[in-house]
């Protein structure tokens, strides 16, 4: 599982962890790939504002942390070791320790260095070994040669990798830091693209235009991947039936072909915790969400799972597209949803209002080659939102040329899009973690909503079948047994709902 860890100086990951992993093997991750003299200014912690800190004894699960989960801590710059890259070969760390600092090593709590310590001048160096560990290890000053003299900047010289190369060995080690710069054609969602709950996306708009879309937010898409059936005449016609060999069929190699593509049906949208702030790279800060877990609960619940996200921004000039930081938040949650970088329809929405005071919604996905560049941590945000930077330690070659920015529309492919009216839910009630709207979550609201039942031929599932009312009702009760049956009813209408619970959501009302 991967869990995400937000710093003052950037974000991070740590991917090889299990629900059973204790707090203390993120630490000891962090300190594995970025270095064991890290200096914590605010210990890891389950909100931004360090009031939470994370249990260090406790599993993951117990602190109710799964795949995607984020937390929060920061750090001393100078202190931090700069992120591996490639995958292969020796890097340099981190920085000298020239003002004469003590790095300080947390293991638990918040760990400051309160005096001046002088010690000799060292490096660390991370060198990964034949079996794919890393190792730590230092080295004095003397011993490190020049960034002049390194195969490339943040790492050590050839010699100091491996005594004897060829030039088959050095070339295939280079192109391991080189990324050609290309676009791809193929979207990994079918012809039908994705298509939105009506009711939802004008809900998700109208609170932007409360702010002339100055303030930047984003939601997740719940929904479905639908299989699209391939031609048949297409079958027939052009698909070998079996495996050749010189043009010759072989026995016994029958090819079954499935639908590789899927068309995208929103059916919600969940707006998690989030504070707008223009001056982040993201015009927004995520926060810690202690519903994730139910909010995933419930749509799988209803035969959903999450599909994509979606994010409203200002007016933009002509061209410009996604933001730098968009399209590597949109690679990170695509290679969540992939469970690393492979194929998936996972897709982004973006909304905007035009010069012409017209709203409007486009859908994209990032290419698989954006995908494996923010693995490796290649890509990072720069001054021009306009363009990716390329990290120094690798070289991207973009239309023949080197080049140390990419043009984030290379990363991005176009994704048809639609809107429907979902057959299965409304989106009536108050939306999750909004400010300055005038409708909050609240029982009169809840009581507002399934009044309508009996009226205009709603029925109470009807006007149950909320996704946002039901994660509120998931406040108050059972998630194991009473929403189970609650969502039973909402997805196959011929099984009806118990009257007592009828009762008890009226009487909650």
């Amino acid at each position: 599982m991967i869990i995400r860890i937000r710093t003052n100086v950037g974000q991070w990951r740590v991917s090889s962890l299990t629900p059973t992993s204790l707090g203390q093997d993120i630490l000891s991750e962090i300190a594995s790939t970025r270095g064991h003299t890290i200096i914590y200014t605010q210990p890891l912690s389950l909100d931004p504002a360090g009031h939470q800190p994370l249990n260090l004894e406790q599993s993951l699960q117990e602190q109710n942390l799964t795949h995607g989960s984020m937390i929060y801590c920061r750090v001393d710059p100078s202190s931090v070791v700069a992120a591996a890259g490639g995958g292969a070969g020796e890097f340099d760390a981190t920085n000298n320790h020239n003002n004469g600092n003590h790095p300080a090593n947390v293991n638990d709590s918040v760990t400051v260095p309160t005096e001046t310590v002088t010690k000799p001048t060292v490096q660390t160096k991370r060198r990964i070994l034949p079996d794919g560990s890393i190792s730590i290890i230092e080295v004095e000053e003397g011993d490190v040669n020049a960034d002049a003299k390194s195969f490339r900047k943040g790492m050590l010289p050839l010699r100091s990798m491996k005594m004897q190369w060829t030039l088959q060995e050095f070339v295939e080690m280079d192109n391991k830091f080189v990324f050609k710069i290309q676009q791809q054609k193929e979207r990994w969602v079918g012809s039908g693209g994705v298509s939105l709950d009506q009711q939802s996306a004008q809900d998700f708009q109208s609170y932007l235009t409360t702010f002339a879309f100055q303030r930047q937010r984003f939601g997740y898409l719940y929904g479905k991947f639908i299989d699209e059936e391939p031609d048949p005449q297409e079958v027939v016609d052009s698909r070998p039936k079996k495996e050749t060999l010189f043009g010759t069929e072989l026995p016994d190699t029958e090819i079954k072909y499935t639908a590789k593509n899927k068309m995208v049906l929103v059916e919600a949208i969940y707006e998690p915790p989030q504070e707008a702030n223009p001056d982040s790279a993201e015009g927004f800060i995520a926060l810690e969400d202690p519903t994730e877990e139910k909010v995933n609960q419930l749509a799988s619940m209803l035969g959903l799972k999450r599909v994509g996200w979606i994010f409203g921004h200002p007016p933009r000039e002509a061209g410009f597209q996604m933001s730098s930081a968009e399209v590597i938040m949109a690679a990170e949650l695509q290679i969540e949803a992939a469970d690393g970088v492979e194929e998936t329809p996972f897709v982004t929405v973006k909304v905007t209002v035009g010069d012409d005071g017209n709203v409007s919604f486009e859908a994209f996905q990032v290419s698989k080659q954006c995908m494996e560049m923010v693995a490796e941590e290649a890509l990072e945000v720069g001054e021009n939102p306009g363009f990716c930077n390329v990290n120094e330690t690798f070289t991207a070659i973009q239309e023949g040329k080197e080049s140390r920015t990419v043009d984030n529309n290379f990363f991005l492919t176009v994704v048809p899009i639609q809107q429907h009216t979902s057959e299965m839910l409304v989106s009536d009630f108050p939306k999750a973690n909004r400010d300055h709207d005038v409708r909050q979550q609240t029982h009169d609201e809840m009581k507002k909503q399934l009044q309508k039942s009996g009226s205009a031929g709603w029925t109470f599932v009807d006007l149950l079948a909320d996704f946002n009312l039901l994660i509120y009702l998931s406040k108050f009760l059972d998630m194991e047994t009473d929403l189970v049956k609650i969502c039973q009813s909402i997805v196959d209408r011929d099984v009806p709902l118990d009257d007592g619970y009828k009762l008890i959501i009226a009487s909650m009302a």
